[in-house]
């Protein structure tokens, strides 16, 4: 079983306007209202992959009990935590003239300690059937940074895997709990290591410090695909996968996609580089999409069989 961990659930809108200008009234052409957040989004696309998840997190109010009624219509397995606060709604606005999207978060619910300690006691009952859990998004403003690092101990404990995505000092923290893999964006990462990339080599270094913080393995996504450091046994190999060359619908979710694509190949013990390869698959094919997490399956693997992963620091063939 997978678990996807989301303390800061949302109901997303998404809302496509040609031509999109601020100041200026406009009407949407298309429109798409989905229960959303990192973890929640990275729950469909696995749910979509025919893997078993069961996504999980803190949810209240009435755009909590949307959330929920929501997920239960695309029958994905949920046990949330109920709590006083109301749960988050997004805004990204596209413009498919443009290609350019703008996206308007709420921050989120204030949330009491004894309602993460409810949390974190659920959490530790549905990981006794689990192997992964992702640990994915924001953090609520109440709750404190380290808790995703608590989350991580409590779970090595238990001898369930941890894969994280988040940004800020909640991914500063978590590195220091040391998870088994990381997936941040480009920007992510930069603030993680403390400095920005502009080559390849700065994203390797990036890579390097990531390991060097506290991750097992590490995955650094952007536009064009991503760089990963991973094991194969005891060895580790950096890799470089490209995606393919697309219109995007809608880049919104691309990047949950591509961590559920490389959580759902690691569930299935596929080789590093076809996780890789089918992390891109997933994220790209997914901006096909109108809608965070949505995916074609047979798609992903037509995609996947022609995405190029090379392998940066192979060693020299013996002659």
């Amino acid at each position: 079983m997978i678990l996807t961990v989301t303390l800061n659930a949302a109901i997303d809108r998404t809302v496509a306007v040609p031509s999109f200008r601020q100041g200026h009234r406009h009407r949407a052409v298309e429109a798409s209202t989905v229960a959303g957040g990192k973890g929640v989004n990275v729950a469909r696309t696995l749910k979509l992959l025919g893997r078993p998840v069961i996504a999980t997190g803190l949810a209240g109010g009435p755009t909590g009990a949307r959330l929920m009624e929501r997920l239960a219509e695309e029958s994905i397995l949920t046990d949330f935590t109920w709590i006083a606060g109301e749960s988050r709604t997004n805004l990204a606005v596209i413009d498919p003239t443009s290609g350019e999207q703008t996206e308007i978060n709420e921050r989120g619910p204030d949330v009491a300690p004894e309602e993460l300690e409810r949390f974190l006691e659920k959490l530790l009952y549905l990981a006794r059937g689990a192997r992964v859990c992702v640990v994915a998004g924001s953090l609520p403003p109440s709750v404190p940074a380290s808790f995703a690092a608590r989350i991580i101990a409590e779970l090595k404990e238990l001898g369930v895997e941890t894969i994280l995505d988040t940004e800020g000092e909640p991914l500063t923290a978590g590195l220091r709990a040391e998870p088994a893999a990381v997936t941040p964006n480009t920007t992510e990462a930069e603030g993680a290591v403390g400095h920005e990339f502009n080559d390849r080599e700065d994203l390797l270094t990036g890579l390097r410090g990531l390991v060097e913080l506290g991750a097992g393995e590490a995955l650094i996504t952007h536009e064009r695909g991503c760089v990963a450091s991973l094991l194969e046994g005891t060895e580790r190999r950096s890799y470089e996968a490209r995606a393919p060359s697309l219109e995007p619908v809608a880049a919104v979710g691309a990047g949950d996609a591509f961590l559920a694509g490389f959580t759902a190949a690691r569930f299935e013990g596929l080789p590093p580089q076809e996780c890789v390869r089918f992390a891109v698959a997933c994220g790209a094919e997914s901006t096909q999409h109108f809608g965070a997490g949505s995916i074609d399956p047979a798609e992903v693997s037509r995609l996947a069989e022609g995405i190029d992963v090379t392998v940066l620091d192979a060693a020299p063939a013996v002659r």
